[in-house]
């Protein structure tokens, strides 16, 4: 084909012999993306130089084709060839007399290896079929062969490796053991050219999720944590990210996300509470995919009663009290009577049907029918699961019509004697009062001889009758705005007293008689001041009074009544209104003088040697005791030791007596008319008390025998200070002394305090020759002075 071409330029040129082109090169090969450029030379007088494409085209300057002419000289540049642009392309030249020439030159283009865009590494997922891709190309097309660790990979070693014609390496099945460094290797025979690139596969493993524990149980607002755990696998390795409800959970003080060693995610929930509750998703996510758990936390709630209310009901009517709680799990709710403890739950109806407990869901409903007053008061509702409880109070309040306390309703006065009609009412709310008499309002600030006063629940009406038109019916209104109640009172006109009946005199003595009598039939309307008891001698004219305010008795004493006298006595009784008549009259005669009875004793250890005989004055016969005469003596002796004691003392202290002695006691009252019948009595003086330091401190406590301790020894030294002060001049008191009384002589001084040092008191009990306590004097009271004389006094404390 280039010889054909050659001969045509031949016979061209001489054909044409003044106009000759030629062009520098005849045949070239050019390789895709180098450049090159060819010159076109013409001989002869041409006026054009142009360039043909393969195609016939003239070329025209562009981007990668470039044409610089200089009169018979034209250069053609081809940048960047591609395999389109391989062809003959023509020099033609033209002149004046419009012969024409031209050369042309043959361009062939080739592709040398190439790799496109290889990319290294290639990842794949786990179990899917891969294509490993490389993109070489040449021309002509290259022979590729693929390296894995050095082996050729052939069909028939590698049943799972398969080459592709577009030399791509397909893997079946990708495992985790098919990752590593691939080599593909691209030749050209014809050209000797070779060249290979090395290819790393990535295995993607997707992640593997498991959770050790699936659902949580926590309490609310009881600070507690829960701690999600997940445990991942996967290549690479998984991110661990914490969803709830559609959004992602970011760290904060309440979520605490963490990850260990081993694929561990670990989601702590602080201070868990109610809306914490549901379901959380472990989301493990890497390149060859995700996966997610769902756990679950169950929140429980301690019961909380959301809803409780004061109820005000009418009597009569119904009223319902609800009670709304709230909770997880939800509690049950029952009801408590505050006033009796009685108790109701869900379910329940009292036996008479007034009381009904309806719940569901949390709510609760206490329904009363025909409330009554008795209802009012306190309802606590209580709230239970087995997570803990809650109780609440609501307060029942009852309206009801104004109900009338007072049963009083006929009152008496008369004529200018004040009186107080008192109207009484119960009612909520509370009720406003009016008085009326007859059809006329008594208004609040009263009139001429009437006075309201009002207070809480009471009005009080004052009447001051004045004349007969006075007395009469009152009636007291009151209203509020459940209803309207009336209440009728009588104002009447009072009376003096009937007459008390059946008079009877009892227990006279010489200078005391009781009267005893039945009241009036009739009080005449108001209450008896006071019984008026009149008595006289027989045959005297002048009455004489005593009030009794007793009810149906009264005495009449011995500063009245003379003995061995007859009396005539009547009894009359006395009311606001005035004195009414006089029972019918009774007589009765007061006893004569006589000797006392016997007096009652009773007894009881004193102090140390001593008994104390309790005197009770039974009938002194009608004059005074004059004295009580105490006769003693132990039941082993004969003779009686007396003691008079005045007939005004209630008691008498013998002593001394002996220790383990039975004593017989006989004991005479005696007046100015003589002496009674002697009354016997016995005791027995028990044994003499042993007193050891064990007995007296045996009581005491550890912090009294202390304080008994330190006051012992703080004596103890206030002696030997003392002590000193007499007979060494030292000591505490011999410095204050000296300090105080510096001015005075020391002899003078001296010899005055030795005096007053020495004195002491002696109180030490006489004892007869035989050895028995003398009884008179007890004590014998001595008292050293300091002209060593000794004072006897007897004691008189003795009765």
């Amino acid at each position: 084909m280039l010889l054909l071409v050659h001969l045509m330029a031949i016979l061209l040129c001489r054909s044409q012999a003044a106009l000759q082109v030629s062009i520098s090169l005849n045949k070239v090969e050019l390789s895709v993306g180098e450049s090159k450029f060819f010159i076109c030379t013409a001989i002869g007088d041409p006026v054009r130089l142009e360039w043909y494409n393969p195609q016939g085209e003239r070329i025209q300057p562009s981007k990668r084709m470039a044409l610089h002419t200089e009169m018979s000289r034209s250069r053609l540049i081809i940048y960047n060839a591609i395999i389109e642009d391989a062809g003959i392309y023509r020099c033609q030249a033209s002149d004046t007399n419009g012969h024409t020439a031209e050369a042309s030159v043959v361009l062939e283009i080739y592709q040398r290896l190439t790799f496109r865009d290889v990319q290294s590494p290639q990842e794949f997922r786990h179990g899917e079929t891969a294509e490993v891709i490389c993109d070489v190309i040449s021309s002509p097309v290259p022979e590729v062969v693929w390296y894995y660790q050095g082996r050729e990979i052939t069909d028939e070693h590698h049943s799972r490796f398969k080459v592709l014609a577009n030399n791509s390496l397909q893997i079946h099945r990708m495992t985790k053991a098919d990752e590593g460094v691939y080599r593909c290797e691209a030749s050209v025979e014809a050209r000797g050219e070779i060249d290979f690139v090395d290819i790393a596969v990535v295995v993607n493993v997707p992640p593997v999720l498991s959770v050790t524990q699936q659902s949580f149980n926590a309490t609310a607002d009881y600070q507690e944590s829960v701690t999600f755990t997940c445990i991942t696998s996967g290549s690479p390795d998984p991110v661990i990210t914490w969803h709830r409800k559609g959004l992602q959970l970011e760290p904060s003080d309440q979520y605490i996300l963490s990850r260990l060693e081993g694929g561990r995610g670990m989601l702590t929930i602080r201070n868990i509470r109610q809306g914490d509750g549901g379901f959380y998703y472990c989301k493990a996510t890497n390149k060859a995919g995700s996966q997610e758990k769902e756990l679950f936390l169950k929140v429980f709630i301690q019961p909380h009663i959301t809803q409780l209310k004061n109820v005000t009901a009418v009597e009569s009517n119904a009223a319902m009290i609800t009670c709304v709680a709230e909770g997880e799990p939800l509690p049950d709710i029952s009801w408590r009577r505050a006033s009796d403890g009685r108790t109701f739950v869900d379910g329940d109806k009292s036996q008479d049907g007034r009381f009904e407990v309806r719940g569901r869901h949390g709510k609760s409903v206490l329904t009363i029918a025909s409330v009554k007053l008795a209802d009012l008061g306190r309802f606590d509702c209580e709230a239970l699961s087995r997570i803990g409880g809650h109780q609440k109070s609501m307060f029942l309040d009852i309206e009801y019509i104004p109900k009338f306390l007072t049963n009083h309703i006929i009152h008496y006065s008369w004529e200018g004697n004040p009186v107080n009609i008192s109207c009484d009412v119960m009612s909520n709310p509370p009720a406003i009062l009016l008085w009326r008499k007859e059809h006329f309002t008594i208004p609040a600030e009263g009139t001429a001889n009437t006075r309201v006063h009002n207070g809480m629940g009471k009005s009080v009406l004052e009447v001051t009758p004045m004349s007969d038109r006075d007395f009469g019916r009152y009636n007291c209104t009151a209203r509020n705005n459940i209803g309207i109640r009336y209440q009728e009172f009588i104002l009447a006109q009072a009376d003096v007293p009937s007459n008390p009946y059946s008079v009877r005199l009892s227990a006279v003595s010489q200078r005391l008689a009781t009267v005893t009598f039945m009241k009036p039939d009739s009080h005449g309307g108001v209450p008896i001041s006071y019984y008026l008891v009149q008595y006289k001698e027989v045959g005297l004219q002048d009455w004489r009074d005593v009030r009794s305010h007793s009810v149906q008795r009264s005495k009449i004493n011995g500063g009245i009544t003379i003995p061995n006298t007859t009396y005539e006595v009547r009894v009359a009784a006395v009311n606001g209104k005035g004195q009414g008549e006089f029972s019918h009259m009774e007589t009765f005669q007061t006893l004569p003088i006589r000797e006392p009875s016997p007096p009652a004793v009773h007894g009881q250890r004193g102090m140390g040697k001593a008994y104390k005989l309790g005197l009770v004055k039974q009938d002194d016969g009608g004059m005074p005791i004059v004295e009580y005469i105490v006769k003693y003596k132990t039941d082993k002796e004969e003779q009686w030791m007396t003691k008079l004691v005045p007939g005004s003392n209630d008691f008498a202290t013998l002593q001394p007596l002996q220790w383990n002695t039975r004593y017989e006691v006989e004991i005479t009252a005696r007046n100015v008319k003589g002496l009674s019948e002697p009354t016997f009595y016995q005791f027995f003086m028990p044994q003499k008390p042993d007193i050891t330091a064990e007995s007296l401190f045996s009581g005491l406590g550890l912090g009294a025998v202390v304080g008994l301790g330190l006051g012992a020894l703080l004596l103890l030294l206030v002696l030997v200070d003392v002590s000193c002060f007499f007979l060494r001049h030292c000591g505490l008191l011999m410095c204050i002394t000296r300090s105080l009384c510096s001015k005075k002589t020391a002899t003078s001084g001296k010899g005055k305090e030795m005096e007053e040092g020495k004195a002491a008191y002696l109180k030490l009990p006489l004892k007869e020759e035989n050895g028995k306590e003398s009884l008179k004097p007890d004590t014998i009271e001595i008292k050293l002075h300091g002209d060593r004389s000794i004072h006897t006094k007897p004691d008189d404390s003795k009765a």
